[in-house]
């Protein structure tokens, strides 16, 4: 009898599980990704917010923590973009596939496809998974609209039958997962497994610290909302006393939380106000975004950090999935993983029987 939980995804990325761990900036540390890849899914390095250097020391690390392959999240229009596709491609041994939103081209996937690295992309749109798919990618993670941080519109119930019936590749789902339950019903779609991000953040090997940690578990659904004011892109999040000032703002406010950002962007990038305020014009350069609203969204990451890094649950940002607001443990990945595995079966061998 086959095992019900040996996809495409296990069979690709050489995990036990169809499970992935999705590459959360500054959170998806090798710390997280030798738990999870150790507790038998396939974890994801969030290469995305790293230099060249920093990447190449964390994928040194990872190596030593654990035998298991394991992914990169990478972004083509970062700082050393170039110089990190020559660094995963050096550990092709090792790194079994990468990840991105906006990612490289056709010529780019095609060499990490020579390499024997898989391409899975996270989209967020039936049109974006067709033209992953056209330029060469052969697996799409679907993120619905209660996926964290940054996000859609359209919930995974309907997203991912979409996107199943548009692309020939498998399908990873992502938006919303959280147990085995999820894992079941997502299998019972047609996917060939989930991924997770809020999920893994809250377990007992997220880098993220007590007080964050502690806002994620007593957060309630009530307590999540998408806010277009913080980059100008919906965006999931913890509605904390940081986020409600954002909320809270009219124009001569928005630019006082502006002022506030750009300082925070100031003191963590060292970065003089000349260079803070050219880096928020930059972003205006591509449309219509007002000054004020730039210099937020520039600066957004370095609050973020302060809330994930530094552990300043109030007057930092938290993204967040919806999922958040029904979890309210921090178990260890083993734990996590092997609770998962069971539920799944246990569902998926009640279903078979009828039950």
């Amino acid at each position: 009898m086959s095992d019900a939980l040996a996809t495409a995804l296990t069979a690709r990325l050489g995990c036990r599980l169809p499970v992935i761990q999705t590459a959360m900036g500054w959170i998806a540390t090798p710390q997280l990704v030798a738990a999870s890849g150790n507790a038998g899914a396939f974890g994801f390095l969030a290469g995305a917010v790293m230099k060249p250097a920093e990447l190449g020391e964390a994928i040194a690390r990872l190596r030593d923590m654990t035998p298991h392959a394991f992914g990169v999240n990478f972004h083509s229009f970062q700082a050393g973009a170039a110089e990190i596709v020559e660094i995963i491609l050096a550990n092709a041994d090792r790194v079994r596939a990468v990840s991105f939103g906006r990612g490289p081209d056709a010529k780019m996937i095609g060499r990490f496809r020579d390499a024997g690295i898989l391409c899975i992309p996270t989209v967020g749109a039936v049109k974006h998974a067709e033209k992953m798919v056209q330029l060469g990618c052969e697996m799409i993670t679907v993120q619905g609209g209660e996926g964290g941080g940054h996000t859609g519109a359209v919930p995974t119930t309907v997203l991912l039958p979409q996107v199943l019936d548009a692309v020939d590749v498998p399908v990873v789902a992502a938006g919303g997962f959280g147990d085995g339950r999820g894992l079941a019903a997502a299998l019972a779609y047609g996917a060939c497994g989930i991924a997770m991000g809020t999920r893994f953040l809250m377990t007992a090997e997220s880098p993220v610290p007590a007080a964050p940690k502690a806002a994620y578990v007593k957060a309630g659904t009530g307590d999540i909302t998408v806010s277009t004011k913080v980059d100008g892109i919906p965006q999931r999040m913890i509605l904390n006393p940081l986020l409600r000032r954002i909320e809270g703002s009219g124009k001569l406010a928005m630019w006082l939380r502006a002022m506030e950002a750009g300082l925070e962007m100031k003191k963590q990038s060292g970065m003089s106000w000349g260079q803070v305020i050219a880096t928020a014009r930059g972003m205006t350069a591509h449309g219509e975004m007002p000054l004020a609203q730039a210099m937020m969204a520039a600066a957004a990451p370095m609050m973020i950090q302060r809330a994930v890094v530094s552990g300043d649950a109030e007057h930092g940002l938290m993204a967040t999935g919806v999922v958040a607001g029904r979890l309210k443990d921090l178990p260890n990945c083993a734990e996590l993983l092997s609770q998962i595995e069971t539920e799944a079966r246990a569902r998926i061998a009640a279903l078979c029987a009828g039950n």
